[in-house]
């Protein structure tokens, strides 16, 4: 049985005062037993920060912290970039890869992504590999084609056993941050293809892997995407800035 994952993406939002005012509304609501897993990724600066917030809260054994990106680099010379060793260093577990912000304003292509996913491994963390298309892309109907080859190329870096610890995101492009979000169908149909994919090198692994969905979740909406087969819960953008809708989307989410 596949544990269902419930992670917030904070993007470049926040300050001290309202991180800690999140995770104190956080703490006073969170669920006992929570069916499913629980991340928050903060900003690079914050990342220490949350972590001890979590730890006074008493929710370290409960929500895991995890970074929105890594470089591919072990270490060196490279400028405003953060390595997986320094984000483990900070307390993360999990750390996002490949988000169509990272692939879309900032040029990383496929081969870049998969560097950083064998990066984020080669230091102990748990990459959330992220997929998905632009809106022009599915109504030309390559969904599964620009999907596919998004997984192909770390399929074909880093091998389909690394799918055993690792976690995917299925992002349509067209319904991140614009309240539009795919129908539990549209969703399940692209999470099944993601599924397949892997099991044509590795039947195993791929039915353990989770994989998430990010695009507009919402309380409204949560429960019906959860309760799609192949849908493991959720990568959540602004509605993990509120407290209220976020432990909503963590009660919709069932094992």
């Amino acid at each position: 049985m596949r544990r269902p994952i419930v992670a917030g993406n904070w993007k470049m939002h926040g300050s001290r005062a309202e991180n800690a005012r999140l995770i104190e509304e956080i703490a006073a609501g969170f669920p006992e037993r929570p069916a499913a897993a629980c991340i928050v990724c903060p900003p690079f600066v914050y990342l220490q920060e949350v972590g001890r917030l979590l730890r006074d809260a008493e929710l370290d054994s409960q929500i895991e912290l995890g970074a929105q990106d890594c470089c591919a680099e072990a270490q060196g010379a490279y400028t405003g970039e953060v390595s997986a060793a320094m984000l483990r260093d900070v307390g993360c577990t999990y750390v996002i890869v490949g988000h169509s912000e990272r692939r879309t304003l900032y040029g990383e292509d496929d081969q870049l992504v998969a560097r950083k996913f064998a990066a984020a491994q080669s230091k102990g963390l748990v990459p959330i590999l992220c997929v998905g298309e632009q809106l022009s892309e599915r109504e030309a109907g390559l969904t599964n084609q620009v999907v596919g080859r998004q997984l192909d190329a770390v399929l074909e870096l880093c091998g389909a056993d690394a799918f055993a610890g690792a976690v995917i995101a299925y992002e349509p492009v067209w319904a991140i941050g614009t309240g539009r979000n795919a129908t539990p169908e549209q969703a399940q149909e692209v999470h099944a293809f993601i599924r397949g994919r892997i099991g044509a090198r590795n039947a195993r692994i791929a039915a353990e892997t989770r994989i998430l969905y990010g695009g507009s979740v919402k309380a409204g909406n949560a429960a019906e995407l959860f309760a799609m087969p192949d849908v493991d819960g959720g990568l959540i953008g602004g509605a993990s800035l509120k407290a209220e809708e976020f432990l909503a989307i963590l009660g919709a989410a069932r094992s």
